[in-house]
């Protein structure tokens, strides 16, 4: 055994050159069994084998892979680490990952757009196979002429872009793009809510106009509302964050003011999440006097009291399908996945009043 191998777990830990020694070859040759892609004599790989055992000695396949040796890295950028559909997305990354052999790395951005080129550049530098973008892209023209920069740059170093959940570059571009019908998602939503009779709802949680998320999902909702004849009141288009704390805070300043809606539309489901709270604490009733509704269909959905009716993104499947293509490039480069409604109970019909006034026609409702 090595020195210190049967003392404590803080005994250092072989090393190639250990391993080199103990097999009477140089590092280069135990580098080159390990990596099992050089030509070496089967008497030499079996002594260099036998001294791994030996030794117990562990190959730090990270490192290796950062070094571009070994297996591929896959990079996987994303704004939130604790965000539900982020996180669901990444098991998709990972799975895929792992079944085609390689390793994956996260990395968070926290929406800066600064940030999200320092992480492209550093995961270029480390020759990660490919670099994956998940979440809404950016408009700004600068950002985006340096994304296409990185892309280029990626493809000539061997490595791939890949947008997923957000649009193509422009053409010409070698980047692999994942998308999902954003804004046809929306549409229907809003669709299904216009069908009930709704005719002041509530769009809560639109962030910055350059978002590409945030953009898509209101023109969903717009684009329903033309469809469907009805004139749309640009003040309850209401501006803010994918977040719990907004749709709670945003609903309570509706209440407060006294805003004429009969449903609301949250752009995600934590945001509506916020929505049923601040609702439930005001008692108002969903849906009997409100209806709710979101957005991702994460597991809290299914779990929030009424189970709330959503939108359903494919989100491991899209974390999938960014690995798959990316290492081949002969498949088409370019998919778009699809989007559909889930019906729970977060919705009702909107009943219009009645003889008796408003009064009785949410009697009726909560029927």
């Amino acid at each position: 055994m090595r020195p210190g191998a049967g003392d404590s777990d803080m005994s250092p830990r072989a090393t190639v050159k250990d391993v080199a020694a103990r097999a009477g070859v140089s590092p280069a040759t135990v580098s080159r069994v390990l990596a099992g892609d050089y030509p070496v004599s089967a008497a030499t790989r079996a002594r260099v084998q036998r001294a791994v055992r030996d030794l117990d000695y562990v190959a730090n396949a990270q490192a290796r892979a950062l070094k571009g040796a070994g297996p591929g890295m896959i990079a996987f950028v994303m704004e939130d680490v604790t965000g539900p559909s982020f996180a669901y997305v990444a098991k998709g990354v990972e799975q895929q990952a792992t079944a085609e052999g390689r390793l994956c790395l996260i990395c968070v951005t926290d929406g800066d757009p600064a940030r999200e080129l320092t992480v492209v550049e550093a995961m270029r530098e480390q020759r990660a196979e490919a670099v994956i973008l998940v979440g809404g892209g950016f408009l700004d023209e600068e950002h985006r002429q340096r994304m296409i920069h990185f892309a280029h740059a990626l493809d000539k170093a061997g490595s791939r872009l890949v947008l997923c959940g957000r649009p193509p570059l422009g053409d010409g571009v070698p980047a692999t793009v994942v998308e999902y019908d954003n804004e046809g998602g929306a549409y229907a939503m809003t669709s299904h809510l216009l069908s009930q009779g709704h005719r002041r709802i509530v769009y809560l949680g639109n962030v910055q106009p350059n978002h590409t998320t945030s953009l898509d999902r209101v023109k969903g909702f717009t684009r329903a509302h033309e469809a469907f004849g009805v004139p749309l009141d640009p003040t309850l288009i209401v501006p803010g964050e994918f977040s719990q704390a907004f749709g709670q805070a945003a609903t309570r300043r509706l209440l407060g003011l006294g805003v004429d809606f009969t449903a609301i539309f949250a752009a995600t489901d934590m945001v509506a999440a916020g929505v049923l709270r601040a609702l439930r604490e005001a008692g108002v009733r969903v849906p009997q006097d409100v209806s709710v509704v979101g957005y991702d269909d994460i597991p809290l959905s299914v779990n929030v009291t009424p189970a709330l009716t959503t939108v359903r993104i494919p989100t491991e499947e899209l974390g999938r399908t960014a690995v798959r293509l990316a290492l081949r490039p002969t498949e088409p480069q370019h998919v778009v996945l699809g989007t559909h409604i889930v019906v729970r109970e977060s919705v009702a019909p909107l009943v219009a009043p009645g003889p008796l006034g408003p009064v009785a026609a949410a009697d009726q409702r909560g029927r």
